[in-house]
């Protein structure tokens, strides 16, 4: 199975506001740090502000965020909500099936059981799992750390 590249832009993009949690970044900052063309972005922040992942404030000094913690979206929903169709075979869609051995065939139950793994195991992990690494990503992102230094106690 492979995402299209919106859900996977959609979730580099939610990578980017979770590193950057404190802060509105804008649509500039995350095309220049992720080489993804603005035009793009821009119809991608719509769809996850639509979705309540992002929240989004016009104007000058606007901006956008998380719309919720990331610890509360999963990457199943992301993946659900960002993909237009998870049809694997033609058997998948109930109204346009032509297939003559749908009756007796047993490729839908599989694929539907193997579908059904797939996003058993993507509702295990959240934004805030994939996005854990702060200070390595940041540092990706051409952002620095954000990581806090170790403090180190004297030894007596």
């Amino acid at each position: 199975m492979r995402l299209t590249d919106f859900t996977d832009y959609s979730l580099r993009v939610l990578m980017y506001a979770a590193v950057r949690s404190d802060e509105l970044v804008t649509i500039a900052e995350i095309s220049e740090a992720l080489g993804i063309a603005r035009g793009h972005l821009v119809k991608i922040v719509h769809a996850l502000g639509r979705a309540g992942y992002l929240s989004t404030t016009r104007g000058r000094t606007g901006g956008l965020k998380l719309g919720r913690p990331a610890s509360r979206i999963t990457v199943g929903d992301v993946v659900r909500t960002m993909e237009a169709d998870f049809r694997m075979v033609e058997c998948f869609d109930t109204e346009g099936n032509a297939c003559v051995i749908t009756a007796a065939c047993g490729l839908r139950g599989v694929l539907g059981s193997a579908l059904r793994a797939y996003f058993e195991v993507l509702d295990k992990f959240t934004l805030a799992d994939i996005a854990a690494e702060k200070g390595k990503l940041s540092r990706l992102l051409g952002l620095g750390a954000t990581e806090q230094p170790l403090v180190r106690m004297a030894r007596k």
